[in-house]
């Protein structure tokens, strides 16, 4: 581990914000109305950490063909009233911001619509405006390094010394990928799971988090 970082960079849902479960219940509710029964466990297993993209190419292979044309639209909006409406911020997020002495990003598989949403609702956005790196930004989604190359690249910082806080075992992979140090957030995650694809370090709450980061 670097003695210190120049750049730290978060993920949003399950990190900064509270919002996977809100979000994987709405999708799955969805999947289900399509004849896919799959549980939150499974949403969790298979679909978390994916772009859109890989999501919605995952939904075909399972279907044996893609989803209805509305489905997307229709699940975007439904997941915006549920955020809108539920959204909290990650306990203990806003505390570490606050202490925070060097840059920091967010870097997120999500759409940047999606991630200011989740921001706003949660009070969390102006701690990152003109700081917001989403996939949309990038060729390729994780588990490619491309979101946080750029983040690093426009930010001026050496991904050696950087720090990404991940929940998903898709963006731990994203991260080592990147060469950057890779810290798993194993709130709602098994630690395991993020240890498996190369985690540095595993905390289960920002109160651990905070101490790496000074």
């Amino acid at each position: 581990m670097p003695d210190r970082f120049d750049l730290v960079i978060f993920d949003c849902d399950g990190v900064l914000v509270d919002s996977e479960r809100i979000t994987n219940e709405v999708f799955r509710a969805m999947l289900n109305e399509l004849g896919l029964a799959l549980t939150l466990e499974d949403m969790f297993e298979q679909f978390v950490g994916r772009s859109m993209p890989q999501c919605m190419t995952l939904i075909a292979e399972m279907r044996g063909e893609p989803a209805p044309e509305a489905f997307l639209a229709d699940l975007r909006e439904r997941t915006g009233t549920a955020l809108r409406d539920n959204v909290k911020p990650i306990d203990g997020i806003e505390d570490v911001l606050s202490t925070l002495t060097i840059p920091y990003c967010v870097a997120s598989s999500g759409e940047h619509d999606k991630i200011r949403l989740t921001l706003g609702a949660t009070g969390l956005l102006p701690r990152f405006e003109r700081r917001i790196f989403s996939v949309a930004d990038v060729e390729h989604p994780k588990p490619a390094p491309d979101v946080f190359l750029l983040a690093a690249r426009t930010l001026g910082a050496t991904p050696a010394r950087c720090a990404v806080i991940e929940d998903t075992p898709t963006g731990i992979r994203a991260a080592i990928a990147a060469g950057m140090h890779a810290i798993g957030f194993a709130a709602h995650t098994p630690a395991q799971r993020l240890i498996d694809p190369g985690a540095h370090q595993v905390v289960t709450s920002m109160r651990e988090l905070a101490p790496m980061l000074s």
